[in-house]
């Protein structure tokens, strides 16, 4: 083991610091050092919280980290920012929310640039993930930038997923069609004093019970409908629907002791290990994906991809049969 991740490993922030800006940027040894990490992998619990702009996932992750410190749990925050169109960087605006957390030994906040990626997750998200796992905390929090129907991308990454919502912002109608529902493990209802909150509450406790007599299970990557009838209690987990005020603090305990009850489920029920295997899976296919790409570019000559280009200019060639030219 290198004498930075060991000294990471060990707790020293400035090394943990330095490793994490190799991953994210991808400097050279990157990969190198994400490799000694890996066997360390495979403790940490990854909650992603996801959901609209506006619904206050900020101030509900800065609540739900203070919550879990009182616990003693080292916790890492990957708060994943839209990316500056000037630098490419992450804009910051998450961790001005967590100012609460500042100057804990316990807690670490990452801001990441989603870099374009469509769901608002680059491949650096899952990088720095592994990083936090392997370096011994044991929540790490991803809060997605919120980008719509292809929030669904976390459900891929984490073990627990948390849809956030708010009354008033139309997010019950716009969680039916974009499928969020069908990730959600912990339904929130964000700024619950605002009028409209119970409306909300009843709208999405509706769409959930359009399952029964079913119930969604081992739906990461897939929907699975199982009739509850023939299943043992411990392996059916029901979204429950909580109600939160993050900027006071109103029941975000209630809200990590559901969490920790999901853990608990996913480990009685065997689905933790499917989940951490489902993540892997993810990360070796996009992985794979990248590097065939990487490697079939190299394998071109510029002047090639030119000619391709004027041909797809001059309306010679179709998109498709570009493509196949390339192969």
């Amino acid at each position: 083991m290198s004498e930075l991740v060991q000294s990471a490993i060990e707790g020293n922030r400035l090394a943990q610091s330095r490793i994490l800006t190799q991953v994210e940027n991808e400097m050279p040894g990157f990969e190198a050092t994400l490799d000694e990490l890996f066997p360390q992998t495979g403790r940490a619990h990854i909650i992603g919280i996801t959901g609209s702009p506006g619904t206050g996932k900020s101030s509900l992750v800065n609540q739900l980290a203070l919550s879990f410190r009182k616990q003693h749990q080292k916790v890492a925050i990957i708060a994943v920012d839209p990316s500056s169109p000037f630098s490419g960087g992450a804009i910051l605006g998450d961790r001005i929310r967590m100012k609460d957390l500042f100057g804990d030994p316990g807690v670490f906040i990452r801001s990441l640039a989603s870099r374009g990626s469509l769901g608002g997750l680059s491949i650096a998200t899952a990088n720095i993930a592994r990083v936090f796992d392997a370096l011994g905390f044991e929540k790490v929090l991803i809060e997605t930038v919120g980008a719509g129907q292809s929030e669904v991308e976390i459900a891929e990454l984490a073990h627990t997923t948390i849809v956030v919502e708010a009354p008033g912002m139309g997010d019950d109608i716009q969680a039916i069609k974009a499928g969020i529902l069908e990730i959600a493990d912990i339904l929130v209802i964000n700024k619950a004093d605002r009028d409209g909150a119970d409306q909300t509450e009843a709208a999405l406790r509706a769409m959930l019970e359009l399952d029964h007599p079913k119930q969604r299970m081992l739906h990461h990557g897939q929907l699975i409908h199982i009739e509850t009838s023939i299943l043992p209690t411990e392996l059916v987990w029901t979204t429950p629907i909580i109600k939160t005020i993050a900027t006071n603090g109103q029941n975000i305990d209630h809200l990590a002791i559901k969490i920790e009850e999901h853990l608990s489920h996913l480990r009685s029920s065997g689905e933790w290990a499917k989940r951490d295997r489902e993540i892997t899976l993810h990360e070796l296919e996009a992985g794979l994906q990248r590097e065939l790409v990487r490697t079939f570019l190299a394998s071109i000559s510029k002047s090639e991809i030119n000619n391709i280009i004027a041909a797809l200019d001059e309306k010679k060639y179709s998109p498709r049969v570009a493509i196949q030219k390339l192969i």
